[in-house]
């Protein structure tokens, strides 16, 4: 029988194979040795963070994550069945992402949702192009922990400027952390608009999280 160290890495290359079968089949393994959260955080989790740095990389391409995505939440619906019924909604936070208004780019917005949801957070990916206000609206909805920023170009920055200041109008701004990125967002301006974080890539931005919200 194979011990929890093998059936972890299993479960890890299962997902960076991309293939939901595998994934299932790693899962279906590991259910009898190990707790479901356990299988989660350190088996296919760990796979969705290997599978974010690959594709920094350029060794993995967007279909690829997103057949990776698509296989762990087959495997989590399966390990869901069987957990607590407090333990199936635990989650480490809440965040709304989305690319800010007059910015049609979608991509890294999309990598950094999915990296959050395999670490565990309960994500609102609110697409692209979304207005100032809409960010404000689905935080409040959703009592949210943060809001991601996305701005690819030059010219779509202020936006996520805009967003704090509304957040600030609003009287969230205390309770609300904001991350930006995108190719034009440095730590230089996150500093200047007072965000309380710029993440330069999908796993950059799942570890920031991790130290906002659960280390808050």
């Amino acid at each position: 029988m194979a011990s929890k160290e093998e059936l972890i890495q299993e479960l890890s290359d299962a997902i960076i194979s991309c293939k939901k079968d595998r994934v299932l089949e790693a899962v279906e393994k590991a259910k009898g040795v190990m707790e479901p959260s356990e299988i989660i955080e350190k088996g296919l989790a760990a796979g969705m963070n290997e599978v974010g740095t690959l594709f920094e990389r350029g060794k993995l391409f967007l279909p690829h994550v997103m057949m990776a995505a698509d296989a762990m939440t087959a495997g989590v619906q399966v390990l869901e069945a069987d957990m607590p019924a407090g333990e199936q909604k635990k989650k480490m936070g809440v965040i709304v992402n989305g690319t800010v208004e007059g910015d049609v780019h979608d991509i890294g917005k999309s990598i950094v949702s999915t990296m959050l949801q395999s670490a565990g957070f309960e994500v609102h990916d609110i697409g692209r192009d979304v207005p100032i206000r809409d960010f404000v609206n689905k935080a409040k909805e959703v009592n949210a922990d943060m809001i991601g920023l996305s701005a690819l170009m030059t010219t779509t920055l202020p936006g996520q400027k805009e967003v704090i200041e509304l957040l600030k109008e609003e009287g969230m701004r205390d309770r609300v952390k904001v991350m930006v990125g995108g190719a034009p967002a440095t730590q230089a301006w996150a500093d200047k608009i007072s965000a309380d974080c710029y993440a330069e890539n999908a796993s950059e931005a799942v570890a920031k999280a991790k130290e906002l919200i659960v280390g808050k």
